[in-house]
């Protein structure tokens, strides 16, 4: 599945939050990218607008790009309950997200390499789709090789990492107990103005 690799701080100014975990290294977070990013930041936005940034930070914050994002709304219309939790907790279970909430890679990016390079494997089988939905009761291991990478390594030894309620984690293994709720998802997103903005 096609990604962005465009540059990242770019997209992380315009949405006025940090999508890919730099921390330190994101600057002039509060200007817009651009030459009149200072004269956007002053700007006021309609609802449209208010709306279309909302659908652009979670779609990139899950990175994943416009075909993909529309195909889990239209899944999340079909589906009896609430559209945007449903959106929400479909984008929740794809597999790079949950090797990112279960601490094993430093942010999603990194997580769905890890992936795509088949160092995952769910209830003992090799999966390198990033967009893979896991299941409760599943089991997500990784592989020796990628265990052994400093990188990974130490994002496993980091003791103030706690996974969410609806993960489980023992070192390098996780299990699925429960559905995630919305209560579970840590960031600022409204998925209210994003099925308002497809209901259109």
């Amino acid at each position: 599945m096609a990604r962005y690799t465009g540059p990242k701080d770019r997209l992380s100014r315009r949405e006025g939050f940090d999508l890919f975990g730099k921390g330190a290294k994101l600057t002039r977070l509060n200007i817009p990218p651009g030459m009149h990013g200072a004269r956007i930041a002053m700007s006021k936005h309609s609802q449209f607008g208010l709306q279309l940034r909302e659908k652009q930070k979670v779609k990139r914050l899950y990175g994943i790009l416009e075909k993909q994002f529309r195909k889990y709304v239209d899944k999340a219309f079909s589906s009896k309950g609430n559209t945007g939790e449903i959106l929400l907790s479909s984008l929740e279970r794809r597999l790079d997200n949950v090797i990112f909430r279960l601490g094993f890679a430093v942010n999603r990016p990194h997580a769905r390499q890890m992936v795509s390079h088949r160092h995952v494997k769910v209830n003992n089988k090799k999966v390198n789709i990033p967009s893979y939905q896991v299941k409760v009761g599943d089991t997500i291991t990784l592989s020796d090789k990628i265990i052994n990478n400093l990188i990974v390594a130490k994002a496993l030894l980091n003791e103030n990492y706690h996974p969410p309620l609806w993960l489980e984690r023992k070192g390098g293994a996780g299990k699925i107990s429960r559905l995630p709720a919305r209560d579970d998802i840590v960031e600022p997103v409204s998925e209210h103005d994003i099925v308002e903005y497809y209901s259109r």
